[in-house]
C-alpha cells in the first residue's frame, strides 16, 4: 500500500525528521487526514464526556449535541486551521512556530506541548493496562488488580507501548494505513457495543428532561473544546505536511472538523443519554469499568476491546507527533529515536501511577488541563500569524543560530513571546484547578466573574494572546519578511 509521500509505503520507515517535506512528495489528500482524526478519537471514553454534560451541568439531550458540535467539532476546525500550516510550510506544528516565536522563544510553547502529549499517552497507557487486567479478571473470574499483579500489569503497559511502537515509529506511511483500516473494526465494534449501551437508556427520562440555562451550555462547550481539539491543535501541522500543494484550506478544515467530529459528537450524545437519570457513569473514578458494568456479561469482552482499540489509535497519533516536538526541543537523534525516548518515558509513567502512586486519574488530568491555558495561548497566536503568513524558510527554520532569520532578537520573537506570557497570566486569573470542589490546586482571582465562573478563561486566554499579538504587529521581523518576499 502506497503513502503520501514518495519512495515510503506502509511498513517502510520513515526516515525524515523534522526537516521540511520537497514539494515532489507531498501527494497527499484530506480524505486521509480524514480517518487519522476519526481513529484518533473513537476511543469509548468519550462517554463519560457526554455523561458529565447532562449528570454535572443538568444539559437536555438537544443540548448536549449543540454543545458537542460546537465544542468538539469545532475545536477540531480550529486543528484543521492549524493544518494549513503544514501544506505551507511542510514541517510539524511546532518546527513551524520557530518562525512566529523565534528559535530559543519557541522553547516554552514546545516544552509545554510534549509535556501535555506525553501526559495524555501516560493517561491512555494506563487506561489500556487497566483494560487487560479487566480481561484477565473475566478469564480467571476474580479480581486481578494492578497492585497484586505487578509483574502481569508491568507485561500489559508493555504490550501497548510496544503496538503504540510498532507504528508510531514505523512513522506517517504506515499510520495512515493502520488508522483508516483500523477504524473499521474497531468503529464496528464501537457501534455493537452501543447498540447494548442503548438498551440501558431511561427514554421516557429523556424527553421529559427540563433544558439548562444557557449558562450552563457556555461552559460545557468551554468543557469540550478543552477536553478534545484544543489539547490536539498542537498536532494540526504533523499529518498535513505531506498534503499536495493543491489541497484547498477549506478542505483541511472539514477533513479535522468532520473526521473528529463525527465520532466525538456520537459518543458525546450517547455518553449524555445514558446518564439522564443516572450519574453513575459521570462520577465514576473508572469509567471503563463504570461502563462494562452497564452491559452484559457476555459483552464485556468485546467491549474492553473496543476500549483498548480506540486508546491505542489515540495513542498511536500522539506518540507520532510527541517524537516531533521532542525533536524541536533540539535532541539530536533519528525521529524513530525521539519515539523511542518518548515510549520509554510513558512507560516510566505509567509504571510509577500503577504500581506505586496511591491514586492517578484525578490529580494527574488536573495537571495536564492546567497545560491547557498555555496551549491555547499558542493556537491564538498561531492562528493569528497563519493570517498573513504564506512561507516559511525551509533553511532557516532548521537554523538554529543567530545566522536564521527567525532568530529575532536573541533567539526571541518578544511580541509573540510577550503576548503569550500575558495571555497565560490572564488565563490563569480566570481558572479554578482542582480534583474536587474541596481539594482545590489553583484559584485565580478572577475565577468568581462570570467569565470564570462560567469557565471560559480558554476563551479569554484565547483572545488575549491572538490580540495582543495582532496588536503589537504580529511576527514579521525585517529580515525574515525579506526573506520571504525574496522567495514570492
Amino acid at each position: 500500500m502506497s503513502s503520501s509521500n514518495a519512495g515510503q509505503s506502509a511498513g517502510q520507515l520513515e526516515t525524515r525528521g523534522i526537516e521540511p517535506v520537497p514539494e515532489a512528495e507531498c501527494n497527499g489528500h484530506p480524505l486521509q487526514l480524514f480517518w487519522v482524526w476519526f481513529a484518533a478519537n473513537i476511543s469509548i471514553l468519550g462517554l463519560p464526556l457526554g455523561a458529565t454534560l447532562v449528570a454535572f451541568r443538568g444539559l437536555a439531550i438537544w443540548q448536549a449535541i449543540i454543545v458537542a458540535i460546537i465544542g468538539a467539532a469545532g475545536s477540531f476546525a480550529v486543528v484543521g486551521i492549524i493544518s494549513i500550516a503544514g501544506r505551507r510550510g511542510r514541517a510539524p506544528s511546532l518546527t513551524l512556530s520557530r518562525a512566529i516565536f523565534g528559535v530559543r522563544g519557541n522553547i516554552g510553547p514546545t516544552l509545554v506541548s510534549l509535556m501535555s502529549r506525553l501526559g495524555w499517552e501516560t493517561v491512555n497507557t494506563t487506561t489500556a493496562a487497566f483494560v487487560l487486567l479487566s480481561l484477565c479478571s473475566i478469564l480467571f473470574g476474580s479480581p486481578v488488580e494492578a497492585k497484586s499483579a505487578p509483574v502481569l500489569t508491568l507485561i500489559f503497559i508493555a504490550i501497548f507501548v510496544l503496538l503504540t511502537l510498532s507504528v508510531s515509529g514505523l512513522g506517517h506511511a504506515t499510520l495512515l494505513v493502520i488508522q483508516k483500516w483500523a477504524t473499521y473494526v474497531f468503529g464496528a465494534l464501537n457501534i455493537l457495543v452501543g447498540g447494548f449501551l442503548c438498551a440501558t437508556i431511561d427514554w421516557s427520562a429523556v424527553f421529559n428532561a427540563t433544558p439548562a440555562p444557557m449558562s450552563a451550555m457556555i461552559i460545557g462547550i468551554g468543557t469540550m473544546a478543552a477536553g478534545t481539539g484544543i489539547g490536539w491543535a498542537n498536532a494540526g501541522a504533523d499529518m498535513s505536511r505531506y498534503q499536495h500543494r493543491s489541497v484547498k484550506a477549506v478542505r483541511l478544515v472539514a477533513s479535522a472538523a468532520f473526521g473528529a467530529g463525527i465520532p466525538l459528537v456520537l459518543l458525546i450524545t450517547l455518553g449524555g443519554l445514558l446518564s439522564v437519570g443516572n450519574n453513575d457513569l459521570a462520577s465514576a473514578t473508572d469509567p471503563i469499568v463504570a461502563i462494562r458494568d452497564m452491559l452484559p456479561t457476555w459483552m464485556a469482552v468485546p467491549y474492553l476491546i473496543t476500549a483498548f482499540g480506540g486508546l491505542l489509535l489515540s495513542n498511536n497519533l500522539s506518540v507520532y507527533s510527541a517524537g516531533l516536538t521532542t525533536l524541536t526541543l533540539g535532541l539530536k537523534v533519528k525521529r524513530v529515536y525521539a519515539v523511542v525516548v518518548d515510549i520509554v518515558a510513558i512507560f516510566a509513567g505509567s509504571i510509577y501511577f500503577m504500581l506505586i502512586a496511591d491514586s492517578f486519574y484525578g490529580p494527574f488530568i488536573t495537571f495536564i488541563s492546567l497545560l491547557a491555558v498555555p496551549i491555547t495561548a499558542w493556537v491564538g497566536i498561531f492562528v493569528v500569524d497563519l493570517i498573513h503568513r504564506h512561507y516559511y524558510s525551509p533553511k532557516d527554520l532548521l537554523d538554529v543560530s543567530p545566522s536564521s532569520a527567525y532568530w529575532y532578537r536573541g533567539g526571541i520573537e518578544w511580541r509573540a513571546f510577550g503576548a503569550w506570557s500575558i495571555a497565560i497570566v490572564l488565563g490563569f486569573s480566570f481558572t479554578t484547578i482542582g480534583t474536587t470542589a474541596e481539594n482545590v490546586w489553583f484559584k485565580g482571582f478572577l475565577s468568581d466573574s462570570w467569565l470564570g465562573h462560567n469557565g471560559l478563561g480558554w476563551i479569554v486566554t484565547f483572545v488575549v494572546a491572538g490580540g495582543i499579538y495582532f496588536v503589537l504587529g504580529g511576527a514579521k521581523d525585517r529580515r525574515a519578511a525579506q526573506t520571504e518576499n525574496a522567495h514570492a
